[in-house]
């Protein structure tokens, strides 16, 4: 899986956009990253932008971010309607995908570290990377703003995590930044057949974490109930880690429940779109569609559709853009509009839309490329390919059992196998275009200079490394296909019996995968001049290529025998 994580900077600024636009042009030069959003606020005057990329690529663009920022703002002259202490108010890391939030946390950590000790900007870190409970909480980081960080610098309860051992002209312009961890927040709108903004405020009211008020006697007209310090007291909603209110759109004609949801593993898009439908049924109302506001990661529509798929009984093992068309048709993502994946997806947002893969050619294309008079794709790429029909069949074979009449109390054994094949699919078709890129880097290393001792030195290494690169590469196809021969036996004992031809197929398939792949690791070992790690190699990759010969021969007698 891709590693990627998005960041969410606020600046001081949302009035000059000449300003504005030499921040994000910073951010974007400084390292590979996306810019996905830039929001300017003139009320508020601060610009929320919006970039991902690699946890590297975006750790170096926040850091050319926060120290434009803080040679473009002066602090000392800023006002605005919202809350801010810094040139660079708020600094989230937020994991997208392959990353956790534990390792955003520490990411940030570092991040802030370095801003204080590089640009001499005072830090706070706040929720997943807060050092202490209550620094969680960005408010009581930020807390009197601006104005009271002089005060603040003295006081080592309150004084920064990072920096802030004096106040100065540096740390007056400036000010304070607050660089935090905080999981992905999906911002969803819930269509109501409703106008009443009334009724939508108290299905807000009834699932937000919040909650309403608890009233004496009559639970809408009664007396707020309040504690022992004069609070409200609070009814909680059933939706932990939710925000939410009732509002009438009238570009649409209809009511809805405008919805954050600040902790998306602990209320997913999903649960909470059911949450609401079961709310709102039982004052009367229905909802018809959800409207995402700005961009989701893909997992989140993943999760979905396969939640939607297993209430139905149905297979979770299908291609990823039915698993997604499944999560737009169950929550009515396309009712206002249409729902468009490229455009809402984080993880399709970035992919490189220029770049040449052998997986996006049609079947004739790839045949054609590889016939053709170039090296690759070579072996080494239809191994791979083989591979993955090979768990394509074994997947198959597992989804019409799954979907098989009379057979309905098995479908999720199915369905799991059927994931698991999607998985190994996924796995080797990357591998289809790993295997020439490892190939290329061989080649790459052959345009290299020679004419030195160094650069002879440089490439004689370069060239041992690509080298190891391209051996390892159908190592790995390997092991890939051979994960497939558990799938299709199981299919070929346990599955639909008039596909047990296609399990068959797949055992073929997989052994072809493996063997081919086998040849591609010999052929590179032999460039290889650490021996030790080439006859290791080579070792593996005989032991697999054996164990595939036999669970093809027992696969296939198993397929004959039911064939007849």
């Amino acid at each position: 899986m891709k590693r990627i994580i998005e960041c969410v900077p606020n600046f001081s600024e949302g009035r000059d956009m000449e300003v504005i636009n030499q921040i994000t042009a910073a951010i974007t030069s400084a390292a590979n990253v996306r810019l996905l959003d830039v929001d300017p606020g003139e009320a508020t005057n601060r610009t929320v932008v919006t970039f991902a990329g690699s946890p590297e690529d975006v750790v170096e663009a926040a850091f050319a971010g926060v120290k434009r920022a803080a040679e473009l703002i002066d602090m000392r002259k800023h006002k605005g309607a919202h809350p801010r202490m810094g040139a660079t108010d708020v600094l989230p890391l937020v994991p997208v995908s392959g990353v956790t939030l534990e390792e955003c946390a520490e990411m940030a950590r570092e991040l802030a570290k370095r801003i204080a000790t590089e640009l001499h900007i005072p830090v706070y870190c706040y929720e997943a990377a807060a050092y202490t409970p209550e620094r969680k909480n960005l408010a009581v980081c930020r807390e009197g703003e601006y104005e009271a960080l002089a005060q603040r610098f003295t006081d080592p309860a309150s004084a920064p995590d990072f920096g802030g051992e004096e106040w100065n002209e540096s740390t007056a312009r400036s000010g304070a930044t607050a660089v935090g961890a905080r999981d992905f927040l999906i911002a969803v709108n819930y269509n109501l057949n409703t106008t009443s903004t009334r009724r939508a405020n108290a299905i807000a009211f009834d699932v937000r974490e919040k909650g309403r008020p608890v009233r004496e006697g009559n639970p809408i007209i009664g007396k707020i109930v309040t504690d022992e310090n004069g609070e409200p007291l609070m009814r909680p909603g059933t939706l932990k880690g939710t925000k939410a209110i009732g509002w009438y759109i009238e570009e649409y004609g209809i009511a809805q429940v405008s919805m954050n949801i600040t902790d998306i593993a602990l209320t997913p898009l999903h649960i909470a779109f059911d949450e609401v439908s079961r709310a709102a049924n039982e004052r009367g109302i229905r909802v018809t569609g959800t409207e995402i506001v700005g961009l989701v990661p893909k997992r989140t529509l993943i999760e979905a559709g396969k939640y939607f798929l297993r209430k139905q009984h149905r297979s979770v093992g299908i291609a990823e853009s039915e698993i997604i068309r499944m999560a737009v048709k169950s929550m009515g993502l396309d009712e206002l509009k249409p729902f468009v994946p490229e455009e809402k997806i984080i993880e399709y947002m970035l992919e490189d839309k220029a770049s040449k893969r052998l997986v996006d050619m049609t079947c004739t294309d790839f045949a054609l490329e590889t016939a053709s008079e170039s090296p690759a794709p070579g072996g080494g790429s239809i191994s791979a390919y083989m591979g993955a029909l090979a768990a394509a069949l074994g997947t198959m074979v597992a989804n019409l059992s799954s979907h098989k009449a009379g057979w309905d109390e098995r479908w999720e054994e199915f369905s799991d196998y059927a994931e698991r094949g999607q998985e190994l699919v996924s796995r080797l078709l990357a591998l289809v275009d790993e295997d020439t890129e490892a190939f290329n880097r061989i080649m790459a290393v052959f345009a290299m200079p020679k004419t030195t001792a160094e650069e002879k030195a440089a490439r004689s290494a370069a060239l041992q490394s690509a080298t190891l690169y391209a051996t390892e590469v159908p190592l790995k196809t390997m092991k890939a296909a051979y994960e497939c021969f558990e799938i299709v036996k199981a299919m070929a004992e346990t599955g639909n019996p008039n596909s047990v031809s296609d399990a068959g197929v797949g055992a073929l398939a997989a052994r072809s995968a493996v063997l081919g792949a086998e040849l591609n690791v010999k052929i590179n070992a032999a460039g290889l001049k650490d021996r030790e790690a080439a006859e290791r190699l080579i070792s593996e990759a005989n032991e697999i290529a054996r164990k595939a010969v036999a669970q093809e021969a027992e696969i296939l007698q198993i397929v004959n025998q039911k064939i007849g």
